[in-house]
């Protein structure tokens, strides 16, 4: 249970700032970098515009960038949880900006990394190790049986519309004794203490975006959900991990009170970029009626009374070992 820190509920006003937390924030073919416009955002359209649902612009890179910041807080600075020795060949699958893929050529320079993803916004200056390829994880993968020491994924379940397809290609490209890892959020919002009200602005911003999601055939993943989608595939000692992410820097506890600042300020932008387009081109709704719905969430995740957090999950297997491994 996350204990809530007194400091914070020290005045009667019911926004952060009154706490002194700022919660603001201010070689490929041309039709690849093709985009759409929709509500003042760009969005991704070269492999069609019901694949991702999310904003590619320079707001929405430096909010994924801060997501990964949050990443690492919320899981103790590892970039992953699978136990890795001397990785040669990392992929890493809807890698957004390529911070973790870059992360990780640092972290292993004796490892070739790849990250693939729908757009090319990946920065140009990058270790020497490491490269970005643009694809669609959804239609049969181009690389080899038995590559890959450790392929990675998080945050897919918006653009999933095959499990079974997608551990299935991991399957066939992990190399045997190679590990596959997945991260992803419950969208799904908890409380421990009874802050939250029925009409939470977050709480009805999550089951709206999930209901979207499920009527696009793409229900949010559970943590036992991943974990079956790997074990069906074939892999082994299949463990499960969970990890925190409250809105708001309310807990106690330094590192989650960090995390919730971040998660805070991820949020300005946040609601907008998961539910605009969900909203609008999903359930039917007009522009002012989803952004209402994403301004509520913000509001009330920004209320220091309302003691709210959504769950990570975390999901690795490994590959059985085989005697002759395939290069």
């Amino acid at each position: 249970m996350l204990e809530v820190d007194p400091s914070v509920l020290a005045n009667s006003d019911d926004d952060y700032a009154s706490s002194g937390y700022d919660t603001s924030t201010e070689s490929l073919a041309s039709s690849v970098q093709q985009y759409i416009y929709e509500n003042g955002r760009r969005y991704h359209s070269y492999y069609g515009t019901e694949k991702y649902l999310m904003p590619t612009d320079e707001t929405e890179q430096d909010r994924l960038d801060l997501y990964h910041e949050i990443y690492l807080v919320a899981w103790n600075d590892n970039l992953h949880e699978a136990p890795l020795t001397t990785p040669h060949r990392i992929l890493d699958i809807g890698t957004g900006t390529g911070i973790w893929a870059i992360d990780m050529a640092d972290k292993y320079p004796m490892a070739e990394v790849i990250g693939t993803d729908l757009s090319p916004i990946q920065p140009s200056w990058i270790p020497a190790n490491c490269r970005f390829e643009v694809d669609d994880a959804m239609k049969e993968w181009t690389f080899r049986e038995n590559f890959f020491d450790f392929i990675h994924a998080r945050n897919l379940n918006t653009g999933v519309t095959d499990w079974a397809h997608l551990t299935s290609e991991m399957m066939r490209c992990t190399a045997p004794g190679g590990y596959v890892e997945l991260l992803e959020n419950s969208l799904t919002l908890h409380c421990d203490d009874g802050t939250m009200k029925p009409d939470h602005g977050a709480d009805i911003f999550l089951r709206r975006l999930r209901e979207a999601l499920e009527k696009m055939g793409r229900p949010h993943p559970t943590h036992e959900f991943l974990k079956n989608q790997l074990e069906n595939a074939g892999f082994e000692d299949v463990q499960m991990l969970t990890a925190k992410e409250p809105f708001g820097p309310w807990p106690k506890d330094p590192r989650m009170k960090r995390v919730g600042a971040m998660s805070l300020l991820n949020g300005s932008t946040g609601f907008e970029s998961y539910g605009m387009a969900a909203f609008t081109r999903v359930l039917g709704m007009d522009a002012a009626e989803a952004r209402g719905i994403c301004e509520r969430a913000l509001q009330d995740a920004r209320n220091k009374n309302y003691h709210v957090y959504c769950l990570y999950f975390r999901v690795y297997g490994r590959k059985p070992a085989v005697e002759n491994r395939c290069k």
